[in-house]
């Protein structure tokens, strides 16, 4: 059975949304992955050679949408789109726990790889290696000791939503990489919710989103 579900698709990109634990490439040997069930099902309806370039990339435990170009064109055509930030955006949801100090805002951190444990720690400004990084928040709801928050990301870092939303002091529910174990949610309540860009072929802009599949009570104070 298919776990990844296609948005959108033409001659020239997929547009997919994958669940929380199911990595996009190079999973472990016998452990599916979006690339590989994705070649698969096109083999499967006689498209052996299509080409396919990964444009945008999340986490294994991190859920939502992503894209993959057909073709060398529209690769170049959306990288180019992604670098520059013309015309995209990219939309997270977020459940954390505590309250931003503020409704809504905007978070600066300098981001750094820990050597080889996957791993990335905010360091001051200087650091060496250290990249720059950059999101506005916005807090949606807040009930009891969390708060669901809607995100902009405005760079691309390893890590980084959890990263900064952790070195915040507002770390993501079920990330036990930076936050906590949380025995009562059982995945990353990170989704990426909403994407916007500029069709590489057509140059019309395209929008697409999603629901998470974690949200506070309707009900909640």
């Amino acid at each position: 059975m298919r776990k990844y579900k296609i948005l959108y698709e033409d001659a020239d990109l997929f547009v997919l949304y994958k669940p929380s634990g199911l990595a996009i490439q190079n999973a472990r040997p016998s452990v599916p992955d979006v690339m590989s069930m994705l070649r698969n099902d096109l083999a499967n309806h006689h498209e052996k050679n299509t080409e396919l370039y990964l444009i945008n990339r999340l986490d294994q435990p991190v859920e939502g949408i992503f894209l993959i170009a057909r073709n060398h064109y529209a690769a170049e055509e959306l990288n180019r789109q992604f670098r520059a930030r013309s015309g995209v955006e990219k939309r997270y949801r977020a459940l954390v726990y505590g309250r931003p100090k503020e409704p809504e805002g905007r978070l600066v951190h300098y981001l750094k790889k820990a050597g080889c444990s996957n791993l990335s720690l905010a360091v001051p400004e200087g650091t060496k290696d250290a990249k720059r990084c950059e999101l506005y928040y916005r807090v949606i709801q807040s009930y009891g000791d969390k708060s669901l928050l809607d995100i902009q990301l405005m760079t691309g870092r390893h890590h980084q939503i959890r990263v900064q939303m952790a070195s915040a002091g507002t770390p993501i529910v079920g990330d036990t990489k930076y936050g906590k174990q949380e025995e009562q949610f059982q995945q990353l309540a990170l989704c990426s919710c909403k994407i916007s860009f500029v069709h590489p072929r057509t140059k019309a802009p395209l929008t697409f989103q999603v629901k998470p599949s974690f949200s506070v009570p309707p009900t909640a104070p």
